[in-house]
């Protein structure tokens, strides 16, 4: 697919093509979705890229285990990234994930499983 005539279907995530033929996924963390990780702030979540990174993993575990081999992390504190040099596979998670944290009943039920890191 290419992003780059459609980037609001990923926003605020955003898409980044790398020398090599990989792919990342990334967002500024720190406002979308923000209410959601207040819910488990009193157990240390704040929202930061490692918080998204839980969140993405379990999406990830139970909702596109085919995947999970195919698309890797590497999210800091300021900024959740997730990558692979499978493409389509980044795609397909890209659009899924995207999806499901517009839907509050899910993304909240992931995340009531997420981990703190």
């Amino acid at each position: 697919m290419n992003f780059n005539n459609d980037k609001q279907v990923l926003a605020p995530f955003f898409w980044v093509e790398h020398d090599g033929g990989s792919a990342s996924l990334c967002l500024d963390v720190g406002e979308y979705k923000q209410e959601l990780f207040d819910i488990r702030s009193e157990e240390g979540f704040e929202g930061n890229g490692y918080d998204w990174n839980s969140l993405a993993l379990v999406f990830l575990e139970e909702k596109m285990p085919d995947l999970k081999d195919l698309v890797n992390f590497d999210s800091e504190a300021g900024m959740f990234c997730a990558y692979s040099s499978d493409k389509k596979a980044l795609e397909k998670f890209a659009i899924s994930f995207k999806n499901t944290c517009e839907d509050e009943s899910i993304v909240t039920d992931l995340f009531s499983r997420a981990e703190l890191d």
